[in-house]
């Protein structure tokens, strides 16, 4: 079942996010309908009238070991959820509840967190997440980049019939509104909104796809990672870099992808291909993503490299963190098994099992042991006279007696040895067999202790 709280979807408020939508457009005046109390169902319709694709077929090869075994959506994060978790709980909090996921590399993992936690929608009732893994529908090939896997599943979107099709990357941490992207895509009469971030130019350089837009946020043109990003107009130290969420017309998503899927000389991706194909002739606005309440730049993190993920996780453990995992209104879901509560034992001296500035989740049990700064995610044991500080570890975990780790990743269902010590010396930590990286993180898998591996 699915953990959590009460969901409110956004059709609840629409009035609300209109009015959002009203400041983003400057103050323009928007059709009598979305402004009149007498339909509060604007937004409601917009979303059933949405079907979601969710791309999470990637591995992150950035992350090395860490996603040997597992594609990158299917990566566990913040205790006890999983990447993929967070397009999908923006979905169903926003009230768009057709949902596919297109998985490909090493699904095995992800496919069994989506039957388990993500499959109890009433098709009846017309709402779903349904796995499209990649078939060959439309050709010999797998999915070939993003574009291509949408358009491999041209058929499955026909007998759906949207008005709008949503494309989201499954690989990001963030929570956002999308019914209020797509009354931004409707009143804009745009064929296509491309969601993105208001990025420092200096940090998107070499870094992100950005966009070239007028003073009405229209895309006039997209750079992949351009030296020299191209600035917002009126505020020329930021950029916008696209966040790989998008929203099309349907008739407009497939007559572009036929198009491209027709192109020898295609990469077949959305940032690279399709988007500057398109933006000199068609309507494609940028919408920036913002924090509703302040008006600033959202939370958003792609935690696609060791450091980036160990970042992000630490930031949870922290006293007010950006992401508000505790937050009853928009709630993440996710599968969570049925276990325990968190035990912690001895009270000696020398021998006490506690935890500081810590997350520690459900079915752990530390023993005579301090954790410290970390985050720990559901059936780590971690054994008498250890201590653990500024690590996160993943499910199952065991750590013996007598160990010293800090500053470190350790992967799902390792058996730490006793009196192992972690994190202190780079140069012993790789003549060990784990990777460090230039910030000093500690990766620990089975392989690197010489246990057996598999699907995770």
């Amino acid at each position: 079942m699915l953990g959590g709280g009460t969901a409110h979807p956004i059709h609840q408020e629409p009035e609300h996010q209109v009015i959002e939508i009203h400041l983003f457009l400057k103050n323009k005046e928007l059709p009598e309908q979305t402004m009149n109390d007498q339909n509060p169902r604007y937004v409601s319709r917009l979303t059933k009238d949405t079907l979601a694709l969710v791309l999470a077929g990637g591995r992150g090869s950035r992350l090395h070991e860490l996603t040997d075994w597992r594609a990158k959506p299917a990566l566990y994060f913040g205790g006890k959820y999983r990447i993929i978790d967070f397009p999908l709980s923006n979905c169903i909090n926003s009230g768009i509840r057709r949902v596919g996921v297109l998985t490909q590399y090493k699904a095995h993992s992800l496919v069994r967190h989506l039957v388990s936690g993500w499959s109890h929608f009433k098709k009846e009732l017309g709402e779903y997440v349904e796995i499209l893994p990649a078939s060959q529908r439309y050709s010999e090939d797998w999915y070939l980049g993003t574009a291509d896997a949408i358009f491999q599943n041209l058929d499955i979107i026909r007998a759906e019939m949207p008005k709008y099709v949503l494309v989201l990357s499954g690989d990001h941490i963030y929570k956002m509104d999308y019914g209020a992207m797509l009354v931004a895509h409707v009143e804009s009469g745009a064929e296509m909104t491309v969601s993105c971030l208001e990025v420092p130019v200096e940090e998107a350089a070499g870094a992100f796809g950005v966009m070239k837009v007028d003073a009405d946020s229209r895309v006039m043109a997209f750079e992949e990672k351009p030296a020299n990003p191209s600035p917002i107009p009126g505020q020329e130290e930021l950029t916008l870099a696209s966040m790989g969420n998008y929203i099309f017309n349907t008739d407009f998503l497939f007559d572009q992808l036929q198009k491209d899927a027709a192109r020898e000389n295609s990469s077949h991706d959305f940032g690279h291909d399709i988007i500057p194909a398109v933006v000199d002739e068609h309507h494609v606005l940028a919408y920036p993503f913002r924090d509703l309440e302040t008006g600033e730049r959202a939370y958003w993190r792609d935690v696609g490299t060791l450091d980036s993920f160990w970042e992000a996780n630490m930031e949870l453990v922290s006293t007010s963190p950006a992401l508000n995992i505790y937050d009853k209104d928009w709630p993440v879901w996710t599968y969570q098994a049925q276990l325990p509560p968190a035990k912690f034992v001895f009270d000696d001296s020398d021998r006490r099992g506690m935890a500081v500035d810590s997350m520690v989740s459900g079915g752990c049990i530390i023993s005579g042991s301090k954790i410290k700064g970390s985050l720990l995610f559901s059936d780590v044991v971690v054994n008498s006279y250890s201590s653990i500080e500024e690590s996160v570890v993943l499910p199952n975990a065991t750590i013996g007696r007598n160990c010293k780790i800090r500053k470190a990743i350790i992967d799902r269902s390792c058996h730490v040895p006793e009196g192992s010590v972690i994190g202190y010396d780079a140069e012993q930590d790789k003549a060990n067999g784990f990777r460090v990286t230039n910030k000093g993180v500690v990766l620990v898998t089975r392989g690197m202790l010489g246990q057996a591996e598999g699907y995770v």
